[in-house]
């Protein structure tokens, strides 16, 4: 099972007009589980930091944390970088046609992507586990970071991420398109701190709130709509009764410390 036909389809229909796309990110935001995560440690780590900051979104897919990102501070220069040329074109007509001008996005193989010295915070959404050479990768963060500056990594964890482990789901993981089942929690502070990172923070979430807030909030709507693009015309009763449950689980799931869970938070210093 993948994501990329879904997203492909959910793109399509939302990237009609500027309004629909934001009302797209809007939709994520609510209903995406990591988002809830990345925004409060991007809050937490902006407290005090100066207008002049440079982020680089590695891995912007549809630029939805370049949204949030350039939208916090209008004075902070936000590079997005991803290896699809149609995303990198798209969200550059995308921004280009709302006016945010300290936006830019470029096509980049993050494995041999490096601008050194450049950027006070790297941001990683879900990619490293689609890519074989993190280590070479993390190197590549570390050396495009200015000194003091902070890489934040949203990752599946080796406790079950992407229902790796539920064998007795007849529909299979949603791991079709990853190089790893997930990150062991001291395994990936292992692998930044010989990239050359001198401070690791790791912490689990999806624990057992969010486990049922992605399944009916993500998985199930997936499902369906890998079986029949027809389930879009249901999707919003779907979600108009679930929606209040996944809201309260995401909020459960963000303010409660998870002894496991199936995703990780990850932050590291140079």
């Amino acid at each position: 099972m993948q994501y990329d036909p879904i997203k492909r389809t959910l793109g399509n229909i939302f990237n009609k007009s500027p309004f629909l796309r934001k009302l797209f990110y809007k939709l994520l935001d609510l209903l995406l589980l990591r988002t809830w995560h990345i925004k409060s440690e991007v809050n937490k780590w902006a407290k005090g930091k100066p207008d002049d900051l440079k982020i680089l979104d590695a891995g912007s897919g549809f630029g939805q944390y370049v949204f949030f990102l350039s939208g916090k501070n209008r004075k902070w220069k936000i590079n997005g970088v991803d290896v699809k040329d149609e995303q990198i074109e798209d969200c550059n007509n995308f921004f280009r046609k709302i006016g945010r001008k300290n936006v830019s996005f470029q096509i980049a193989d993050l494995t041999k992507f490096t601008e050194p010295g450049k950027y006070d915070m790297v941001l990683s959404v879900d990619v490293m586990e689609h890519i074989l050479e993190d280590v070479g990768v993390f190197k590549n963060f570390h050396q495009s970071m200015k000194p003091g500056g902070m890489v934040l990594i949203s990752t599946p964890s080796d406790q079950g991420g992407s229902d790796v482990h539920d064998h007795e789901d007849e529909h299979g993981s949603f791991i079709d398109e990853h190089v790893r089942d997930g990150y062991g929690i001291d395994e990936i502070q292992e692998k930044l701190k010989s990239a050359g990172f001198s401070k690791t923070e790791a912490r689990y979430n999806y624990g057992a709130t969010g486990k049922i807030s992605w399944k009916i909030s993500m998985k199930y709507p997936i499902l369906m709509l890998n079986t029949s693009k027809v389930f879009l015309i249901v999707l919003p009763i779907y979600y108009l009764i679930t929606f209040p449950f996944a809201l309260l689980l995401n909020y459960l799931d963000l303010k409660l410390k998870h002894k496991t869970g199936t995703g990780l938070i990850v932050k590291a210093w140079k």
